[in-house]
């Protein structure tokens, strides 16, 4: 099941992008998480992995760049999407350069557009997903490798900061 995040301040257009998603994307089975709020939207990237994360430049606690590089830090494999209904060239560059953005996608978008540029997503999730299993098989057969950080690694990738232990000074493990 795929996962998509979806961050804008104005809840209208987070249900309008949401309904959108609903109606031509019907051949994947997906979840959507809709955020306000920028703070706890990063908040649930370090508790859950998403596959496509579409957020809106402008809000008021951060801008979407800004946003969107803390998710490519927290979630490098994590396909980025701009919304805006600005057009500026260097707001997009910027998103480009500095969050890694996949697609910068302009207000009012349409259906069909949308559509594309969320299957040129997944497609390119997908694309990355695999050449890393393959590295990583390679990675096991040459010994660079063991199974165990194998397993880790996919751990990770399932549940963000489950393979993390914080530790006590006493040597305690700290629950959060």
């Amino acid at each position: 099941m795929r996962r998509f995040l979806l961050v804008d301040d104005e809840i209208n257009i987070l249900q309008a992008l949401q309904r959108t998603l609903r109606q031509k994307i019907r051949d994947e089975e997906f979840l959507m998480e809709l955020y306000t709020d920028p703070r706890q939207a990063l908040q649930r990237t370090s508790e859950v992995a998403f596959d496509l994360v579409i957020s809106d430049f402008h809000m008021p606690q951060m801008n979407g760049v800004e946003f969107l590089e803390q998710v490519r830090n927290a979630q490098p494999d994590a396909v980025r999407l701009m919304l805006s209904a600005s057009a500026d060239f260097d707001t997009i560059i910027n998103a480009v350069n500095r969050a890694e953005v996949f697609r910068y996608i302009t207000k009012p978008w349409t259906a069909t557009e949308l559509e594309e540029i969320i299957r040129l997503s997944l497609q390119r999730r997908d694309k990355a997903m695999e050449d890393r299993r393959l590295a990583d098989q390679v990675r096991v057969q040459c010994g660079a490798l063991t199974p165990q950080e194998l397993e880790a690694r996919r751990l990770e990738e399932d549940e963000p900061g489950i393979t993390k232990v914080t530790w006590g000074p006493d040597g305690s493990v700290m629950l959060d």
